[in-house]
């Protein structure tokens, strides 16, 4: 689940226009927070009292519930829904408040509108159980009863500077999955820092404090935020921010390698555009699977989306004897969004259902290896013409979240696209968005989107098949694409993508 606050967060785009998904990612809303231990929330839950549920029918969804994974409590009372964001130490009013919209459904499900978000809907699944799921989200979250909000979701949380540092480290110890895999003790970070704070720690200092403990994780989905001006997001080393100056520069040498007389058209503010070139290949680039209209709501989102789909993907396209031989898809430059509008993109470009991934998050605050079982996101043939020749996907390290997994979603393609250009930059997880006593907000990552044989990109990225420079200064300064030129030649020859 995403923070509503956060979206598709584009809220930092300007000097840096895509702050990449860091602060972007906010695709996600992440109201979904680490749960401290389980059993620990439902005795708590138990013993005090604030949020009482067990006189509700085993069927009825009003009451209190803990997720799997994500450290989030959520309370349904009457039409409102809410969240508390929880740790071993910690518990706080979420962002994510939903009002519910309508009869509830079939199955006794309901459904919750969320201010500047995608529509909330929990459905009851058994004795105790239930399961909810974000519109602009891929998988659902498993949901169990308890009897009670714990005594410290009712309690003011002190603000002090030593109380917002132990909830800032805790929430990455429950939650953050890749400690090991980057050869970062956390535990040495906290006490190599937590002597510095005091009651008389300033708010720079703080902030100083935690950027020095996350910047080493080189992890663009990590940020802290104290306002619009004052916030820091990771990212892997050797990434180049894109300014207006260089993706002026950059839209300038994809124009000169299309060639002289190619058009371009474009939908959705932009991030969408394609173009017919010669020897029936067509370029198709997206920039962003977010805000895509100027409302830059999800519904609005999927209408867009299709309607420059139904454009592109037309039946003289992919049918018959003049239809497409190759198709270039660009995501060199994209800074995430919402994953199901890449699954929506892949079901135009196959005749034949596949497994995109499997995703999963961390589910215990003391074992970064336990996960929630995974859950399969799959590839359905959209029902009209579809594309199923050979495809050259191009990417580098600022194909960020949404991009990434869009193109981790056309590996199990057949035939296989065939990547080309960099690695991308390695950060899958939608953002599990927090907030601190102090008012500040930080968010990191909590999932992992698996391959069908159980591997996952992150940290390195995907890999591409066939290695050349993106966007280099040397590149940009000749009016050159040495990825977009490699991709024509190899499709005009007729190459297959790789496998996985």
């Amino acid at each position: 689940m995403n923070d509503p606050g956060t979206r598709h967060s584009h809220h930092h785009r300007g000097a840096a226009t895509l702050r990449l998904t860091a602060l972007t990612a906010a695709t996600v809303l992440a109201a979904t927070t680490a749960c401290a231990d389980p059993a620990r929330a439902d005795r708590a839950g138990a013993a005090t009292a604030a949020v009482r549920s067990a006189g509700a029918p085993a069927h009825s969804l009003q009451g209190v519930w803990r997720m799997d994974g994500y450290g989030t409590l959520v309370t349904l009372s009457g039409r409102s829904l809410r969240t508390y964001e929880t740790t071993g130490i910690s518990c706080l009013p979420g962002s994510v408040t939903g009002t519910r919209a309508g009869a509830p459904g079939a199955h006794g499900g309901l459904r919750f509108t969320v201010p500047d978000s995608a529509p909330i809907t929990v459905v009851p699944a058994g004795a105790g159980r239930a399961r909810l799921s974000v519109e602009d989200n891929v998988g659902r979250r498993t949901l169990h009863r308890i009897d009670a909000l714990p005594a410290r979701c009712t309690r003011r949380t002190p603000h002090d500077p030593r109380t917002v540092f132990d909830i800032f480290w805790q929430t990455y110890a429950e939650n953050y999955p890749f400690f090991r895999a980057k050869k970062i003790d956390w535990a040495a970070v906290r006490d190599r820092f937590r002597p510095q704070i005091t009651a008389r720690t300033t708010e720079d200092e703080l902030f100083t404090v935690f950027r020095k403990m996350i910047e080493p994780l080189h992890d663009a989905h990590t940020r802290v935020v104290v306002n619009k001006d004052k916030w820091f997001a990771g990212m892997r080393p050797g990434t180049v921010l894109p300014t207006a100056e260089s993706t002026a520069r950059i839209d300038k040498a994809i124009a000169a390698r299309l060639g002289p007389g190619v058009t371009r058209r474009q939908w959705a503010n932009g991030s969408l555009s394609y173009a017919d070139l010669p020897g029936r290949l067509g370029y198709f680039r997206v920039t962003s699977f977010a805000h895509y209209t100027k409302k830059g709501d999800y519904a609005g989102d999927l209408a867009e989306l299709d309607r420059a789909l139904d454009s592109v993907f037309t039946k003289a396209r992919t049918q018959g004897p003049h239809s497409l031989r190759g198709l270039i898809i660009d995501v060199r430059l994209n800074g995430g969004g919402a994953d199901p509008l890449g699954l929506r993109i892949a079901s135009r470009l196959t005749g034949r259902p596949y497994l995109a991934y499997r995703k999963r998050a961390r589910n215990d605050p003391h074992d970064p290896a336990r996960f929630t079982t995974p859950q399969p996101s799959r590839i359905r043939p959209h029902r009209g013409p579809v594309y199923t020749g050979p495809i050259a996907v191009l990417t580098g390290r600022l194909t960020v979240s949404a991009g990434e997994t869009f193109t981790q979603a056309l590996m199990g393609r057949s035939p296989a696209p065939l990547r080309i250009g960099e690695n991308t930059q390695g950060v899958f997880s939608d953002v599990l968005g927090r907030t601190l006593p102090n008012g500040w907000s930080f968010g990191l990552p909590n999932e992992e989107f698996l391959t069908a044989d159980g591997r996952t990109f992150d940290g390195p990225g995907i890999p591409p098949a066939v290695r050349t420079p993106v966007f280099t200064d040397d590149e940009l300064s000749a009016r050159r694409d040495s990825a977009l030129t490699r991709a024509r030649e190899l499709l005009a020859h007729g190459a297959q993508g790789e496998g996985r």
